[in-house]
């Protein structure tokens, strides 16, 4: 038997107030301040400060920016062939290498395939033009398994294990974030 201790109107109710309750205006900083008054917006929280040219960063905060972004490229990528949308690369390829991609994609697409793989990453930073506006990320990409599979049946087409191939990535500071501009595979590694 189940026993409602709580009317939907009362819980309607509820759930407006703490809604209005968590939608009020707070301090940038988290601080309390009861006399109404937010506190100035810290240095970190302002567009301006993030969006720093990378030359006047430190190193290793580059690096760490530049390999998280590159990890979230390659598993958006990883997700682009899963469902033959390029649309979700937008944010983080730009030409030449969106071009390729989206025209690879679209070619499954009218095949009616799609590809499903893993990866295992181990990038580093191989080196950075002299103005810091590249990085050049160097991988050995090793494809546990990959397997394409037609979108109509759902059957598995081909593929099967893969192999480990270095990876040369380059990540151009462009708009205030990091982007792939260019990919190119190499040798087994």
């Amino acid at each position: 038997m189940h026993a409602r201790l709580v009317r939907s109107s009362t819980r309607i109710a509820s759930c407006c107030v703490l809604l209005a309750a968590c939608g009020t205006h707070s301090s940038g900083s988290g601080a309390f301040n009861p006399n109404g008054a937010t506190a100035p917006a810290s240095q970190a929280n302002t567009p301006a400060a993030d969006q720093k040219a990378p030359n006047a960063l430190p190193t290793q905060q580059v690096d760490k920016a530049v390999l998280d972004r590159y990890r979230e490229y390659q598993r958006i990528y990883k997700q682009a062939y899963e469902t033959n949308d390029p649309s979700t690369l937008n944010g983080i390829v730009i030409d030449p290498l969106l071009a390729s991609i989206t025209k690879d994609l679209n070619t499954l697409a009218a095949q009616k395939e799609v590809w499903r793989f893993t990866n295992a990453l181990n990038p580093r930073i191989q080196g950075r033009s002299k103005d810091g506006m590249d990085v050049y990320v160097i991988d050995c990409v090793a494809t546990i398994a990959a397997y394409r599979y037609s979108t109509t049946t759902g059957k598995r087409l081909g593929g099967g294990p893969g192999r480990a191939r270095a990876a040369l990535t380059v990540l151009r500071y462009s708009n205030g974030t990091w982007m792939v501009s260019d990919a190119k595979r190499g040798k087994e590694c």
